[in-house]
């Protein structure tokens, strides 16, 4: 019977994967959305518009959330191949999420404080 670390690895081995694939869709959808068209607006203003369109906010906070699950998920795995001492990948891995947990905050308050923005044009 397997160990409860190694049931974790799989399912972080899992979600790892799930999280890139899905990454690669909502990049899809935000180059198609965003960049493909001069009609899609590369403006101030045009962007402020996008955002304050529910289905766009979901899928940004989405973007977010995933990019920074999957980048410090495989941080944490990069570092836990190298086997360094167990205090030092803690370490590093505290700033990590605390930087990303931050800058999470930071994608969420944009994104939802466009409301805000949209009076002020």
């Amino acid at each position: 019977m397997p160990n409860h670390r190694s049931r974790w690895s799989a399912y972080a081995w899992y979600w790892q994967r799930i999280s890139g694939v899905l990454l690669v869709v909502f990049t899809i959808g935000h180059y198609l959305t965003v960049h493909w068209t001069e009609a899609a607006g590369h403006s101030f203003q045009s962007s402020v518009e996008r955002l304050a369109n529910p289905l766009f906010q979901f899928w940004y906070m989405g973007f977010v959330v995933l990019g920074f699950y999957h980048g410090v998920q495989g941080l944490y795995n990069i570092l836990r191949d190298y086997k360094l001492p167990r205090a030092l990948v803690w370490g590093v891995m505290g700033a990590v999420i605390a930087a990303a947990l931050y800058f999470t905050y930071l994608g969420f308050d944009t994104v939802l404080s466009v409301h805000e923005w949209k009076h002020r044009l």
